[in-house]
């Protein structure tokens, strides 16, 4: 797990919405919702997984999530994203089939549908409903109060739903128009909030069946009301018509802005577009300026309507951008809007409590490590580490540490030229006389703490090198490892003592960080410089083999070892006199194991 993934998993809300992961290659790979996204993320990166799970962990390098009012309408925004991404770990929701919505039809006898599509057909939609089956149980409960057209009988054909109570269309005096436009705007005000009578109207049936012992019929009664209360939970993350909408919201504080953009087409929400960054003017001048640039700089393609926050100034945006600009006061709309700007708020505060942690991590770590040592603020600290392996080619590596951060442009490598052996402490006195002669001689800046990974020994020949070769004055510091290869204490003063840091503070894990990066870069120096060696220790040695022609052999034999198996036909394939192609045969089996 990498550290931006630490960093964004310690600050999640526990709301509602959908995250999306992605690779190393900034790929959406996966979309899911959840009620508590502070949990559900969480639980991929700790505690046990399931192998499919695991592989998908192994790939996230980033992840961004999108908070929702609800958790249908993270579900029903998951759908969208999906579709959208096509994301290769997501195995449901990919065909093309849309949560069902209820249509009533705008017909002289109308009818009551469940359907996937909407069409402009002058129907009155209502929707959509992630949740299939409450939404055909709540058609069934409307059919029995609401008898609107079930079948195409002719009038006094009766129909098996009219003698159930549910048909009037082939009655043999069907409904005037004015009846059925009274039984449509019945529905309509149940869908829109008019449940809450017939639910309260159900309860009371329920108590009453339960008093009479009916408990057949309270339950019955009981699984109407809760298909009610899982169908009429209003959801906002898609709209009934079917209007090309961009949704602004933004959130400011402490000279900073975050502006989330709501893409709603075909009315339904796709995407985001996220922006963060510093400003200097006022707010709300910043904004307009922002949406501007938005069309017309990073060439957005423009929606029909684009909706903004109450005191922005949409005459001015009208004007810029030559579309509706509108400022929602009410209703669905605003709440889009509102929804936006608590996206906005979110982001910002993550990003303020990111830059909290990363401080503590780095300068803060830094100047609690400086009270521990009872030395200035180390800003830059330098650390170095030996690598070698039976003292075959001997390499020491520095790297730069500034306020808590590596800046690996200043890192240096040193191949060892005066030591002979494993010598450990003689390795760091050439290195350090090196560097801090090179420095003095450029004047380059000293550092405010140096670092070097050993004890009491590599400890004193570094500050006999500082001191007494060089003149300089510099607080030096040992590490020292565990039989685990871990960081187990940090030495300092004279004679050195162990420096009493807690394992669970942050200095500690500075110094850590510092140790590992120096001893993998210093291994990776060692390795690149064996394998190199060898190389040119036994093909560089032999007559008539140049660059060009070492470059040609490892280029088709991969390596020495597969080059000492091949013939000399073999080699002379290539285009090599068959002479040198016998001297490098001979040569090889002579000295490569």
């Amino acid at each position: 797990m990498n550290q931006t993934i630490k960093d964004k998993l310690a600050v999640l809300p526990a709301l509602p919405g959908c995250y999306l992961m992605k690779d190393k290659h900034q790929t959406v790979i996966y979309v899911g919702k959840s009620k508590a996204l502070k949990n559900r993320v969480k639980s991929y990166f700790t505690g046990a997984n399931d192998r499919k799970t695991q592989r998908l962990v192994q790939e996230i390098d980033n992840f961004e999530y999108i908070v929702t009012s609800s958790e249908i309408e993270a579900l029903i925004l998951e759908m969208n994203l999906i579709k959208k991404y096509d994301p290769k770990y997501n195995v449901l929701l990919k065909d093309d089939k849309t949560y069902p919505y209820l249509k009533i039809t705008n017909e002289r006898h109308p009818r009551l549908l469940v359907t996937r599509k909407i069409k402009k057909d002058k129907g009155k939609y209502f929707g959509p409903y992630p949740n299939v089956l409450a939404a055909r149980e709540t058609k069934k409960l409307l059919d029995r109060l609401y008898p609107l057209r079930k079948c195409n009988n002719p009038p006094g054909r009766f129909c098996l739903y009219y003698h159930m109570g549910q048909c009037l269309a082939c009655a043999e005096t069907p409904p005037s128009e004015s009846e059925y436009k009274q039984i449509v705007q019945q529905i309509t005000s149940f869908l829109n909030g008019g449940h809450k009578e017939i639910k309260a109207d159900l309860k009371n049936k329920m108590t009453t069946a339960s008093d009479q012992l009916n408990f057949e019929r309270a339950m019955e009664l009981r699984d109407q009301i809760h298909h009610i209360e899982a169908v009429m939970e209003q959801q906002k993350m898609t709209m009934n018509d079917q209007t090309n909408r961009d949704i602004f919201g933004y959130s400011y504080d402490k000279g900073w802005m975050c502006i989330q953009v709501f893409f709603v087409r075909q009315g339904k929400l796709i995407e985001r577009d996220v922006a963060l960054f510093p400003f200097f003017d006022e707010p709300e001048e910043t904004f307009i300026s922002y949406i501007g640039r938005f069309y017309l700089h990073q060439h957005h393609p423009k929606p029909k309507q684009v909706l903004v926050p109450v005191g922005t100034d949409n005459e001015i945006l009208q004007k810029l951008l030559e579309l509706d600009v509108h400022v929602p006061l009410r209703g669905r709309k605003k709440e889009l809007v509102e929804l936006a700007e608590k996206n906005a708020s979110i982001a910002l505060r993550e990003k303020f409590t990111i830059i909290e942690r990363d401080e503590a991590r780095t300068i803060k770590a830094v100047e609690q490590l400086g009270d521990a040592l009872n030395i200035e603020t180390a800003h830059r600290i330098e650390a170095f580490d030996n690598s070698n392996i039976q003292g075959t080619d001997p390499v020491s590596a520095m790297v730069v540490f500034i306020d808590g951060r590596a800046n690996k442009k200043e890192y240096r490598k040193y191949k060892i030229k005066h030591v002979e052996g494993p010598d450990d402490y003689e390795t760091m006195r050439e290195v350090i006389r090196r560097r801090y002669s090179r420095v003095l001689k450029d004047q380059l800046p000293l550092p405010d703490l140096i670092i070097v990974d050993g004890g009491k020994g590599q400890m004193s020949v570094a500050l006999d090198v500082l001191e007494n070769e060089l003149g300089l004055d510099i607080p030096l510091c040992g590490l020292v490892k565990d039989d685990k290869h871990k960081t187990s204490e940090l030495l300092y003063g004279t004679p050195p003592a162990v420096v009493p840091l807690s394992r669970q503070s942050q200095e500690f894990y500075l110094v850590q960080r510092i140790q590992d990066e120096v001893h993998r870069f210093a291994i990776s120096f060692h390795r690149q410089l064996r394998g190199k060696n060898l190389v040119q220790s036994e093909l560089d040695k032999i007559p008539g083999v140049g660059k060009k022609r070492r470059q040609l052999l490892l280029t088709h034999f991969k390596s020495v070892g597969e080059l000492k198996k091949a013939s000399v036909t073999d080699i002379t394939k290539l285009g090599i006199p068959k002479n040198i192609a016998e001297q490098i045969l001979i040569h090889l089996t002579e000295t490569v194991d």
